[in-house]
């Protein structure tokens, strides 16, 4: 459902010049898979995700989701994709009803499928009693949950969930790693987007490892602690960076930092 190969994206930045947030990464989702993209803040992450939902577009390499180009098939690629994040905006005076049933009839939705997805939705995500509370008055849980029923009113077979844990506690959280779960029981392709471990050892079927731009390794689990003899996975996953950064001094390919790329990245992805 999601293929991505060689996928590139430069910045010129006017004070530090050229600046590489995705550096020639590769990968493929299939249907009924959660694939795991960690990595810390300015890794890429953020980057590669808004390219995949056509807010931004490749300086190289090709990605196409449900069949579709990102950038030729832009238009169709939106109609397949479902977005979710840590800071989705909520308009204050619409109700949680409102606002679901306003992107669905932003997608084209026929009113009577409409009805029943929101019905469908809001029993689902348990969000029937505050479907009539406004925005500004929502508690960050239900906010959330808006932005998921949003994200899936047009039932997509793609969804694509970055960060989308951040700043939730901790009942809001496991609840919405549970609505991720049966969405891969029933098929659809999901990436999720994330720099908390615990949450892809957890949920993920496989795993790539971004850091700098680049994916270091990518496999399930279990893969990843045979390659690397490792079953610690917080110990192999900063390993993994570190013999990231000592390859490129070696390699005479460590700008004065890392840390001045990093602090451009955060800022870009």
């Amino acid at each position: 459902m999601i293929h991505v190969q060689h996928l590139t994206k430069t910045y010129e930045d006017l004070q530090r010049g050229r600046f590489v947030a995705v550096d020639g990464i590769s990968f493929s989702v299939q249907k009924g898979e959660i694939f795991g993209l960690l990595g810390p803040n300015g890794a890429g992450k953020t980057t590669v995700l808004r390219i995949l939902s056509t807010v931004l577009e490749p300086t190289e390499g090709i990605a196409t989701v449900a069949g579709y180009d990102v950038v030729r098939d832009s238009s169709e690629v939106r109609r397949h994709i479902g977005f979710v994040s840590n800071n989705t905006a909520i308009y204050d005076r619409m109700t949680a009803w409102e606002m679901v049933e306003y992107f669905g009839r932003l997608h084209g939705m026929k009113a009577a499928r409409l009805k029943g997805r929101l019905d469908d939705l809001f029993d689902q995500l348990r969000m029937n009693d505050f479907r009539d509370v406004p925005g500004g008055k929502m508690s960050t849980g239900m906010k959330q949950k808006v932005s998921i029923a949003r994200a899936m009113i047009h039932d997509p077979p793609v969804l694509v969930f970055d960060e989308a844990t951040l700043g939730l506690d901790v009942l809001v959280a496991r609840n919405l790693l549970g609505v991720i779960r049966s969405l891969r029981e029933a098929g659809k392709c999901l990436i999720f987007s994330t720099h908390i471990m615990s949450e892809v050892e957890r949920l993920c079927d496989r795993i790539a490892i971004m850091y700098c731009g680049k994916i270091l390794d990518s496999g399930t689990l279990e893969e990843l602690r045979d390659r690397h003899r490792e079953d610690d996975f917080e110990e192999l996953f900063f390993g993994l960076l570190s013999q990231h950064e000592q390859e490129m001094r070696v390699g005479g390919r460590i700008n004065p930092a890392s840390a001045a790329n990093q602090a451009v990245g955060e800022q870009l992805v």
